[in-house]
């Protein structure tokens, strides 16, 4: 089914969370409706009345239902709603998702699905009894190039992946504000952390989702260290980590944010048997490869031997016209939307590109092995948090 035949199939969504006064919000907005997939009719934007109305109003949603209590539009939207997208602070997420599937909603639920391991396998345990659906989303893995390095790793084109470095630099706990000469105040919600740093949850949930992604291993063991490095003293904003995996794999992962000169500067190298690849989200129209002689090339979505980043769905534009980070979110829109028709369908197919509560769960236990790591100074088992 082409893009145009989906255009008359909407799916009619609610967003709890997410309203103008949230960073988020706005680029899930923008991505459901980029390819006309999803239509968005309630909101509990936010506990404020005053908020909502202001978001509905920015964002002209002429007819969407408004609530300040996301229990009351749970219970009065049942029969026009079918997804349930939540997109409050990460601390808030498991009751509204237990509660989403206990009403018999779809839930798609913004990363870090949860704050801990528990919650994360009390979802899972709602979602078994209720034959429940949840969809996290990583909207990283939706650029094109990406899922051209997933390609080219599954044709086995780099031979054996021996190690993969991953970083996510990022300079928002460090940098100045030349008025004030502070760090400008993050959100309350990463100013403070539990047994798995806020960063983690921010960061490293999409650092081991990109993994997972390009390799299909699990993690077995890893050793890490945790500092704090910049303005915010209360918080890990800066962690190392070196991460053995069951197929052979080792990854060298980095993410801070106390990093100078760094908005946001994802780059996954991953190097095989047979070649390397690198691939950087600042310049993600560009994949760069290596084979064992050492020649280097680079492609790009116009190039004459691409696996699949020359999908018409990849292409809204021709190349040379820079796909980006509202495209991949809408990428990763588009296959929890074809999982949700064939559930609807009762013909069930498993989208490949979306990630639910296994995958939230490993990545959970994963980073809380690595403040574990960080305390001890050890290696880590992920067996002995599960």
């Amino acid at each position: 089914m082409d893009l145009m035949q989906k255009k008359f199939n909407k799916i009619n969504v609610a967003f709890i969370g997410g309203g103008i006064s949230s960073v988020v919000g706005y680029s899930h907005k923008v991505a459901i409706e980029m390819d006309g997939r999803f239509r968005l009719v309630a909101g509990c934007f936010s506990k404020k009345q005053s908020i909502n109305e202001k978001t509905a109003k920015d964002w002209m949603l002429e007819n969407c239902n408004l609530y300040d209590n996301w229990c009351e539009l749970m219970e009065r939207e049942r029969d026009s709603v079918d997804v349930i997208i939540v997109l409050t602070p990460t601390n808030q997420h498991t009751d509204i998702i237990i509660s989403a599937i206990k009403h018999g909603y779809f839930v798609v639920s913004e990363k870090a699905l949860c704050s801990s391991v528990e919650d994360a396998q009390n979802i899972k345990r709602v979602i078994d009894d209720n034959n429940g659906y949840l969809a996290v989303t990583y909207n990283y893995s939706g650029y094109p190039m990406f899922r051209e390095l997933q390609e080219i790793i599954n044709s086995g084109k780099l031979g054996k992946v021996l190690n993969i470095n991953a970083e996510m630099p990022q300079e928002g706990f460090v940098k100045l504000n030349k008025q004030t000469n502070n760090v400008p105040d993050p959100q309350n919600w990463r100013m403070s952390d539990t047994t798995i740093p806020t960063i983690s949850l921010d960061l490293g949930v999409h650092v081991h989702q990109l993994i997972k992604a390009l390799i299909s291993q699990k993690p077995l063991s890893v050793v890490a260290i945790q500092n704090s490095f910049g303005k915010v003293k209360s918080v890990i904003d800066d962690v190392n980590c070196l991460i053995k995996y069951d197929g052979g794999s080792t990854a060298n992962i980095w993410y801070s944010k106390s990093a100078l000169g760094y908005k946001n500067g994802l780059r996954l190298r991953v190097f095989g048997s047979k070649g390397s690849a690198e691939w950087l989200q600042t310049n993600s129209e560009y994949l760069s490869l290596t084979d064992t002689y050492g020649h280097s090339i680079s492609i790009d979505r116009s190039n004459q031997d691409l696996l699949v980043a020359n999908q018409n769905r990849y292409n809204r534009f021709k190349p040379g016209h820079p796909s980006g980070f509202l495209e991949a979110f809408a990428n990763y829109y588009d296959d929890i939307y074809e999982e949700i028709i064939s559930i609807k369908k009762n013909e069930f197919t498993k989208e490949r590109y979306v990630y639910g509560i296994d995958t939230a769960i490993e990545g959970l236990k994963l980073l809380q092995s690595i403040s574990i790591s960080s305390k001890t100074l050890q290696w880590e088992s992920m067996s002995s948090n599960s």
